[in-house]
């Protein structure tokens, strides 16, 4: 199964189910990832935890009025289909009132901030 699908899968689970926290394995690109949901006000907070091996990230979601942040997720790129956009491309993404997470050359970022910065990049996922 591709990671990062599975991270979503994980974090959308927890929510479903009410838990205040879930924990995912640790990667630098995850956590960029998790980084950025956080910046964008869909989680309350993430951290490192563990050492070397035992590696994970931990999240701490987020509800408002018992109602997770996260509604919604939709896997844009795939391991056998990646996906691209130019940065006036970006505007499009997102038709669920969201954000887009776009992986470009300065950092993990969302569509939002892409376009601020005019740079394009991999598409990853569409939060709403």
């Amino acid at each position: 199964m591709d990671p990062i699908s599975d991270m979503f899968i994980r974090i959308k689970n927890a929510q479903y189910a009410g838990h205040k926290t879930v924990s995912i394995p640790y990667s630098k690109f995850r956590y960029e990832l998790v980084k950025t949901l956080e910046r964008s006000g869909y989680i309350k907070d993430a951290e490192r935890r563990g050492k070397r091996i035992k590696r994970f990230i931990e999240i701490e979601l987020k509800y408002e009025d018992k109602v997770s942040a996260i509604s919604g997720v939709r896997l844009l790129s795939r391991p056998s289909r990646r996906v691209f956009a130019h940065a006036k491309e970006l505007r499009s993404i997102c038709r669920h009132g969201g954000v887009a997470v776009v992986s470009t050359s300065k950092g993990v970022m969302t569509h939002k901030e892409a376009m601020a910065a005019k740079i394009g990049g991999q598409l990853i996922a569409e939060i709403w």
